[in-house]
């Protein structure tokens, strides 16, 4: 069992650049299927959807080109949890998203899991 030590930061802001690093490589429904758990939900403007509804967008949707984290915060949550919140700036062609993320990490079967994550427009 791994606690939760000093470089909750760098582990955390490392598997939030997993995530964007997989939907640019447009192989972001793979990941979250992969990296979510069982229960987790991603909240959007309008919506909240489960992990397989989120796998299926991301098969579907066109990558992003490029991202960016800004002004990253890590908030400890007990001894086997964290939540990563930042401004993600991201462009796709002519198309630039300024959002507001939060992500909550769980540590669950050896690794750092995506549990709830939400975007909305900055």
């Amino acid at each position: 069992m791994t606690a939760i030590t000093d470089d909750l930061p760098a582990r955390l802001l490392h598997e939030e650049n997993a995530g964007w690093e997989a939907i640019l490589g447009g192989n972001g429904g793979a990941y979250y299927q992969r990296e979510m758990t069982d229960d987790g939900l991603m909240i959007v403007p309008g919506a909240v959807i489960t992990r397989d509804q989120v796998t299926a967008y991301f098969d579907e949707a066109a990558p992003w080109e490029s991202y960016g984290i800004h002004e990253p915060a890590i908030i400890r949550l007990g001894e086997h949890a964290g939540v990563v919140v930042y401004k993600a700036i991201a462009r796709r062609g002519e198309v630039v998203a300024e959002l507001n993320m939060s992500t909550t990490y769980l540590f669950v079967n050896g690794g750092w899991r995506v549990a709830a994550r939400q975007q909305s427009p900055a």
